[in-house]
């Protein structure tokens, strides 16, 4: 069903494709956008009617039909495009992670506060059903108090699925594992526990040295203003393939463990007065070929898009929301080998 609502996108990756298929499935989209001629000539070939730009000002300039633009290219850049799509009377939706710093997030903020638009960020792990009922139970107050949490992110990134992008790997557009790979581990970090108090950090890189500049490795301890503490433990070295993607919380009332590769099973629970019945079953995740992202709920982030602008609903994660995690993540990367 289409809704009504355009669409553009910039940046046509992989990403950007699934932006697509899932913008075409509910509402329009009317135009896209990158720097590559060969991505565009994809995404025209799959998309006949859209209208292709080589250069984001010149497609915000020309295309007057679209409401809401979808920025898909490196993280990098997602702080100048989205605020250029801002100024330019766009509502904004920004794939993760929403900036490489807490300046850098603050204006887009600003931006979207200062032309009155919607920012919304994508973190579409929310979605995935384990993750929805562990909220529900922490809002109920069925886990009570938390107390420490380990969250394991054990994924593999080779040197292929570095160099078929020449920005990943390079600290000013990737960022570093905790943008690219893990920033939706943080992202619920921040959203079950809330803000992170004080960190101590080891990173290490043993097996991706001549081709990323950061660690392929980190281990964190993590003091929240709560008073909860949690250990992190992320890495890209996982032997030939994803193994672990999970998230176990300790608390006054309850123990559950969400994991799986993606956050997508619900391993284990006990609870003093409450059970988790079995979560419908998630989605596969993002399938890139010879690797895996994060679940494929991006339907959803669109769906989110159309029920703000059509019936004044609820921004699934805001702009705050997402700062909060840039906010996280910079502070870790502060403290490498604090330990």
């Amino acid at each position: 069903m289409n809704s009504g609502v355009k669409f553009s996108i910039v940046g046509c990756g992989r990403i950007g494709f699934r932006h697509a298929e899932h913008i075409t499935n509910q509402a329009e989209l009317s135009a896209v956008c990158d720097i590559d001629k060969n991505a565009l000539k994809k995404m025209k070939d799959k998309y006949p009617d859209v209208k292709v730009y080589d250069n984001i000002d010149s497609m915000l300039d020309d295309d007057k039909d679209s409401q809401v633009v979808n920025i898909c290219t490196p993280n990098g850049l997602h702080a100048e495009h989205t605020i250029k799509a801002l100024k330019k009377g766009k509502h904004v939706v920004c794939e993760k992670p929403m900036a490489l710093t807490v300046k850098d997030a603050q204006r887009m903020n600003d931006a979207a506060k200062n032309e009155r638009k919607h920012l919304f960020i994508v973190k579409q792990n929310r979605f995935n059903p384990p993750v929805q009922e562990l909220r529900k139970a922490i809002d109920n107050g069925k886990i009570g108090k938390i107390y420490s949490v380990q969250l394991n992110c054990f994924w593999n990134r080779n040197e292929q699925y570095y160099e078929e992008s020449p920005w990943k790997g390079k600290k000013d557009l990737d960022g570093g594992i905790l943008f690219t790979q893990f920033s939706h581990f943080i992202d619920l970090l921040y959203w079950f526990i809330g803000d992170v108090r004080d960190v101590k950090v080891i990173s290490k890189n043993y097996n991706h040295k001549g081709f990323i500049e950061f660690g392929d490795t980190l281990v964190a301890i993590m003091e929240f203003e709560s008073g909860a503490v949690a250990t992190m433990n992320c890495t890209i070295n996982s032997f030939q393939r994803n193994m672990e993607g999970s998230l176990t919380i300790f608390g006054e009332k309850g123990t559950v463990k969400i994991g799986g590769q993606y956050l997508n099973v619900l391993e284990y629970q006990k609870f003093a007065d409450y059970y988790i019945e079995n979560p419908k079953e998630c989605r596969p995740a993002n399938d890139y070929g010879y690797y895996h992202g994060s679940m494929s709920n991006h339907d959803k982030i669109i769906e989110n898009v159309i029920d703000v602008l059509t019936n004044n609903g609820k921004i699934a994660t805001n702009g705050f929301e997402g700062m909060k995690t840039v906010e996280i993540i910079e502070k870790i990367y502060s403290k490498i080998n604090c330990i």
